[in-house]
């Protein structure tokens, strides 16, 4: 998946742990490939949730449950998730394929664009 983002032309700004941040082209929009598990998942801001049913009716696109909360996404929001300290937290996308990343990242563009 880190392939076919590089292909594309998203740009990698660091990589720590099991997650990588990832600028969209021409933009500095940032999200998260988080590899916790056996699946990887992209990661985008909350604030987009509000396209979360464009997001998922893309072909091989599904939404992972509730927000995913890592430390390390930096650029996002925090909110308390299970301890008395706040946390990063985002949505969670994973996907059938790769086609399904394509599609996933070109209506992201779409949408941050309009």
């Amino acid at each position: 998946m880190a392939t076919q983002l590089t292909d594309l032309s998203c740009r990698t700004t660091f990589s720590i742990k099991k997650i990588t941040e990832y600028m969209l082209p021409d933009s500095k929009e940032s999200f998260y490939l988080l590899l916790d598990g056996s699946v990887p998942l992209l990661v985008i801001r909350p604030a987009y949730e509000v396209f979360l049913a464009d997001l998922t009716t893309l072909s091989g696109v599904h939404n992972k449950k509730g927000y995913c909360h890592y430390s390390e996404m930096t650029r996002f929001p925090k909110r308390i998730h299970k301890s008395a300290n706040e946390i990063h937290y985002g949505l969670g996308f994973r996907f059938d394929d790769l086609a399904a990343v394509e599609l996933f990242i070109q209506k992201l563009i779409s949408i941050i664009r309009e």
